[in-house]
């Protein structure tokens, strides 16, 4: 196999790309995969479903930022069809991040598979990571759905969503499964911690059926996960930096082998940027803006950029899955010129590249950040999949309301105060406001302090402009709100 590279002639022997895809495959020799852990992510059961059941005649792209357990689940995957009795030789796991099989194209490793394994009767199984760096990955894979009925595929990508061009001709080819890094719930899980079993939540409404016995047993029940979810919001929600012993040096990981190879390495590679240098000074800038609206002006003056060009930053940014871009609750053109908000990927991101160690902890602004940056990822993943719209609000007096989720068309407010006081009416204007202009009837302040927990009874009977106040404010700690949310056995259709 000849391929030719810039003014280069290079040459990948068959007997080269079969010796690379065996190691990958182990099962073809019978052989069990190595250091699979046991645990799996919320993600595995959708993943399962479409690889043994599919509902539609469609590919599964698992598409999520680097190092948050893609090829984890791909192999645990193949783990699954093994145990159920599917033949070794209709399996093929391929990594298309390795040189060999990224200068070989998907259709010589098809072709060096069926020469290693011949097929045997049933479905053939396609895993392919970091599908990315496949030549027209969209084509193909709209080609396999089409005239390859007998295939099932599935696929990861780091930064997919901005490949604009395939996507028209994929509509309805695959299913995507979006990841985010590990919810509260799945950290615990990964570091195997003993720790009170706490009850069970399926939808924050049924909180509002609690008794003051329930709350009390709770908050005891609570106490001995509050340090560990500081320690979350310092490690982050990667696998990796979740086991590392030292704080420090699991935030170096993140700086280094994940943030630094998305900028560095992915952003030159897959989109041709050069300016890097502008692109890591952008990232940065809206690190120290976590959770705070997008000043496109201040941003393109401090930085000296084109406002064109950070525009294009921020694109990438969120394509290869470092943020999220949270627009203003509205339609029309009151959205388009309003400012959006911008969320890290994950709360340990900002304090990793700002190199603040476990100071966060100390810096009672920097950790009510972190903490309104993790309550949106766990409310992101856990209901993005049921199209819930997710929105911040502002009213006319400037008062704002961190997050609105608007489920088939009913809102539900959730204002983050991570703070020592005890909430109360006073400190939620922005909530009440928009409570009483839209009539919303229930609503989630989502507190730190254990004993700041249960609903809010003292609320005025009406406001000032007239309207009603909301009928029902839940407080919820946020150790508790993140790890019910993250909770993956227990699945729910409503808040």
């Amino acid at each position: 196999m000849l391929l030719i590279v810039g003014n280069y002639l290079l040459k990948v022997s068959k007997e080269e790309l079969v010796a690379v895809l065996a190691q990958f495959n182990p099962w073809w020799r019978d052989e069990s995969i190595a250091d699979l852990p046991s645990w799996r992510r919320a993600a595995f059961r959708e993943l399962q479903v479409w690889l043994t059941n599919p509902p539609a005649p469609r590919a599964v792209l698992l598409s999520g930022a680097r190092q948050i357990g893609k090829t984890t689940l791909l192999l645990q995957a193949v783990d699954l069809l093994l145990t159920e009795r599917v033949p070794p030789a209709n399996i093929l796991y391929a990594t298309f991040d390795h040189p060999i099989l990224k200068l070989a194209g998907i259709d010589a490793v098809m072709d060096a598979w069926r020469e290693r394994e011949p097929r045997a009767e049933g479905p053939e199984y396609l895993l392919l990571d970091e599908a990315q760096f496949i030549r027209d990955w969209g084509t193909w894979v709209k080609h396999s759905v089409d005239f390859h009925k007998d295939r099932r595929i599935a696929f990861t990508g780091s930064a997919m969503p901005l490949a604009e061009a395939d996507q028209e001709s994929g509509v309805g080819r695959w299913h995507t499964i979006r990841l985010t890094t590990l919810s509260f719930y799945e950290y615990l899980q990964i570091k195997r911690l003993q720790l009170p079993e706490l009850p069970q939540v399926r939808s924050l409404r049924e909180l509002f059926e609690w008794t003051p016995s329930d709350f009390y047993r709770t908050t005891e029940l609570a106490s001995a996960y509050v340090g560990h979810f500081h320690e979350y919001l310092l490690r982050g929600g990667f696998p990796q930096t979740a086991q590392v012993e030292s704080i420090t040096q699991a935030q170096r990981l993140l700086r280094e082998d994940i943030i630094d190879k998305v900028l560095k390495r992915d952003m030159t590679a897959l989109f041709g940027v050069r300016r890097v240098l502008d692109l890591e000074h952008t990232f940065l800038y809206l690190c120290m803006h976590d959770g705070g609206l997008l000043d496109m002006p201040n941003l393109c003056g401090n930085l000296e950029v084109k406002r064109p060009t950070a525009q294009h930053f921020i694109s990438l940014l969120e394509a290869t899955h470092l943020i999220y871009r949270l627009p203003p609750y509205g339609y029309g053109k009151e959205v388009l010129r309003a400012r959006f908000k911008i969320y890290l990927a994950d709360a340990a991101i900002a304090p990793a590249v700002m190199l603040k160690g476990k100071t966060l902890l100390e810096d009672a602004t920097a950790l009510g950040v972190a903490t309104e940056t993790a309550v949106f990822k766990h409310l992101f993943a856990r209901y993005y999949s049921q199209n819930v719209r997710f929105s911040y609000w502002r009213g006319k007096r400037d008062h704002e309301v961190d997050l609105v989720a608007d489920v088939g068309g009913e809102l539900i407010p959730f204002e983050v105060k991570y703070r020592a006081q005890h909430t109360g009416a006073r400190e939620l204007k922005g909530l009440i406001e928009l409570c009483a202009s839209k009539r919303i009837e229930r609503s989630y302040v989502v507190t730190k302090s254990l004993d700041d927990f249960g609903p809010l009874l003292k609320l005025p009977q009406k406001l000032s402009s007239g309207g009603q106040a909301p009928s029902k404010v839940m407080r919820v700690p946020a150790p508790l709100l993140c790890y019910w949310m993250g909770a993956s056995e227990l699945p729910s259709t409503s808040i």
